[in-house]
């Protein structure tokens, strides 16, 4: 009597398909996260060429009205000669060196000065620029009985002339009046030109002008004062020009930045958040103020220095950058520092999906779901140009996460997963909004987050079966 052999047991190919590629799968997701940095690069070389683009457009605009401004206040130039002379060298060869003609810069001993801004934004087609107008005025007190010429020679007191300077003397919008000794004259270009002067914010070219100041008495004290009206765009700077020096600069911006070689002792603008207030800040509910005080240490130049030296007073300046919080090209660079970290924690999720139900996706789905995600960028930008960054960060991120969660629902056909999907997504793009608007917590909250996930992934997938292999039965 025979006995049929029962045909061996097989498992379903699609169960071992799915079981065997776990890990293997996993790699590839994460060598597909990797590789979504090519186009990511693409979009932040169109990043770069619209932020030069609005860079063009500032520089135009603003040289213009002036451009960055930095003024000189009031300094004394005196002309000195040094007599020929017979040098000797180590040989014994004499040379006979001529006379020669230079001036000296002597800085009052003390100054103050002010300066009251008025601020708009110029338009070109989608690129904005601050601009502003300011008056100035300098007050400078000169003590000149110890001044000698170097070496010997012989000061010209009956050639002195008062100096001054500004950035771009285009910007002028009135005529630059001094008052010496209750005497008031009006300055014109200087006949030696300009100079240039370096600070720690780059070099620029200093406009300078003079008036001739004949009858100069060096041996009594003189006080001048200075009034100036210009326009610039972006930033006003005033240089330390007194032995010490006291400069206030105010205005109705309301998102300074101050810098240059000293920060103010006192400063006043419209605070945001939470954050608590520094010794020396007040909270304003419009516009700015700083006060500086630069003591004759602190300056680190002498009380009279040679005209070709007036360059290193650019390391003294004191200035306000009128900044704008709304720039898009700052705040969308900033969110694609992270595209690599969201575009992955995307396809970890949609891996967590795919490894809980029995729906394997393709990698070709996973590289549309990194693209959906990068045209989020493209969105942003191009909204952010003409709405502001908030408005297109809300309109972008709304229209990416609708995608890639509705994408998700079709694939797995599931609702449920769709709308767990849209939970994350909507999270996921939460965070990205508070790392843009939180710069400071942007590293422990994103640390956090992703340690999170990561602890989140382990545990749903702490029964997979990475190897395939197969799996004793169940008793």
């Amino acid at each position: 009597m025979s006995q049929s052999i029962p045909p061996p047991e097989t498992s379903s190919p699609h169960r071992g398909l799915i079981s065997r590629s776990k890990g293997t799968k996993l790699l590839i997701v994460c060598i597909l996260a990797v590789l979504m940095s090519i186009p990511a690069g693409g979009v932040f070389l169109l990043l770069l060429d619209r932020t030069h683009r609005a860079e063009q457009v500032t520089n135009e605009i603003g040289g213009l009205m002036g451009g960055p401004q930095t003024f000189l206040g009031p300094v004394i130039s005196v002309p000195y000669t040094l007599p020929a002379r017979i040098d000797t060298d180590g040989q014994g060869n004499k040379t006979v060196v001529p006379a020669t003609t230079s001036s000296l810069i002597v800085f009052p001993v003390t100054g103050e000065a002010t300066a009251t801004s008025k601020s708009e934004v110029r338009s070109r087609s989608l690129f904005r620029v601050p601009i502003f107008t300011t008056d100035l005025n300098f007050k400078a007190h000169f003590d000149l009985s110890g001044v000698t010429a170097p070496s010997g020679g012989a000061l010209d007191w009956s050639r002195a002339q008062l100096l001054s300077g500004a950035s771009d003397s285009r910007g002028a919008r009135k005529d630059i009046v001094a008052t010496i000794d209750g005497t008031a004259v009006t300055l014109a270009p200087a006949t030696e030109g300009s100079q240039a002067v370096a600070s720690d914010q780059g070099s620029s070219r200093l406009d300078l002008f003079s008036t001739p100041l004949p009858g100069l008495d060096p041996s009594q004290p003189h006080d001048i004062t200075l009034d100036m009206g210009f326009t610039g765009a972006e930033k006003i700077g005033i240089l330390a020009y007194a032995k010490s020096s006291k400069v206030t600069i105010a205005g109705d911006w309301n998102t300074p930045s101050f810098g240059g070689g000293f920060l103010p002792s006192e400063r006043a603008w419209p605070h945001t958040g939470d954050t608590p207030l520094n010794k020396g800040e007040t909270d304003l509910k419009s516009g700015f103020k700083a006060s500086w005080s630069v003591p004759f240490v602190a300056r680190g130049l002498p009380a009279v220095i040679g005209f070709d030296n007036l360059a290193s007073l650019g390391k003294s300046e004191l200035s306000v950058a009128f900044v704008e919080n709304t720039n898009p090209y700052q705040n969308v660079g900033r969110s694609l520092k992270y595209a690599l970290l969201f575009v992955g924690l995307v396809f970890l999720t949609y891996f967590v999906f795919e490894s809980t139900s029995r729906r394997e996706l393709h990698p070709a789905q996973y590289i549309l779901v990194g693209l959906a995600q990068l045209t989020f960028y493209l969105l942003l930008l191009s909204f952010a140009e003409r709405i502001g960054f908030d408005a297109a960060f809300a309109v972008a991120a709304a229209a990416t996460v609708g995608l890639i969660s509705a994408y998700a629902g079709m694939v797995f056909k599931s609702l449920l997963r769709g709308l767990a999907a849209l939970g994350v997504f909507s999270l996921l793009y939460g965070m990205i909004y508070t790392l843009m608007r939180m710069e400071d917590y942007a590293l422990l909250i994103g640390a956090v987050c992703a340690f999170l996930v990561i602890a989140t992934v382990m545990v749903l997938t702490r029964n997979v079966n990475w190897y395939g292999t197969p799996q004793p039965a169940q008793r």
